[in-house]
């Protein structure tokens, strides 16, 4: 069984993927080499090769599947693969595999644009390599750079709103990364409801670094990116953004009340706990 997980950068993946693998059913990464391949797939069986007009659409969709079973191999397992990516790709996936469903981790904008400056400041020694390990460029310049749809988080966005608008939306559950630090019990017991699953006893106390992270982050010069408390907790805290920076980003689009697409809310937790069961 095939799952995938999806949404905005600096909204609670990373933590999702490291509880949800402590059940021995469940693999579950940071982004893995998936979507890079399958990219490269979708471009090789395209018109772009002349000589794949020899391959009929079952030929393509066995070459797109086999991605996925080769990579991952193990059958007993319920895979969770995450890439921003995969929204945009619904019409595809749920061709290869129907019964798949992708959790999108949201957050607040400004608290993202906060989150990665807060990261960027923290590693004041490095150049980020999410920002091409340029020396140059100021908050507004980062913030600019990651908000356009070529940057990290405006793509994620641009992709959010395809899978969430689009006709697949149904197989999409949306989770703020407040409710998941606030309320994880819930949350996560929300999240096996929805996909039918026997629920897990997690340990929210004692959650463990993702195996290879850490080198990722560190090639990245970016360390942190990808590193979870071992207790899932909320801090509240100030901005560090520039007030009218932080008060420039829209409210979030996920609240307009999608009927297909269910939203865990950190205040309304229980009551989504019932519309997802």
């Amino acid at each position: 069984m095939i799952h995938f997980i999806a949404g905005l950068p600096r909204s609670g993946s990373t933590l999702l993927a490291a509880i949800l693998r402590q059940n021995p059913a469940i693999t579950a990464s940071i982004s893995s080499p998936v979507g890079g391949i399958f990219s490269a797939m979708q471009r090789a069986i395209s018109g772009s090769n002349e000589a794949a007009m020899f391959l009929s659409d079952a030929q393509r969709e066995r070459l797109l599947r086999h991605i996925f079973t080769e990579c991952y191999g193990d059958a007993n397992k319920i895979i969770f693969d995450t890439n921003r990516m995969w929204p945009s790709k619904l019409p595809t996936l749920v061709k290869l595999f129907p019964d798949c469903r992708v959790i999108c981790c949201v957050r607040q904008i400004a608290w993202i644009m906060d989150s990665f400056e807060k990261l960027i400041r923290k590693n004041n020694l490095e150049l980020s390599g999410i920002f091409g390990f340029e020396p140059g460029g100021t908050v507004y310049s980062r913030v600019a750079g990651l908000g356009s749809s070529n940057g990290l988080v405006g793509f994620a966005l641009d992709a959010l709103r395809e899978g969430f608008y689009g006709e697949h939306s149904d197989r999409m559950l949306l989770v703020e990364y407040q409710a998941l630090a606030k309320d994880p019990r819930d949350t996560i017991d929300a999240i096996y409801d929805w996909l039918k699953l026997p629920r897990f006893e997690h340990d929210y106390k004692n959650v463990k670094q993702i195996p290879g992270a850490a080198k990722f982050d560190e090639k990245l010069g970016t360390l942190g990116l990808h590193s979870v408390a071992r207790k899932v907790e909320w801090h509240e805290r100030e901005t560090i953004l520039p007030p009218e920076l932080f008060a420039s980003f829209p409210p979030p689009f996920w609240r307009s009340n999608n009927p297909k697409v269910p939203v865990i809310h950190c205040d309304e937790s229980k009551e989504i706990l019932k519309a997802v069961a």
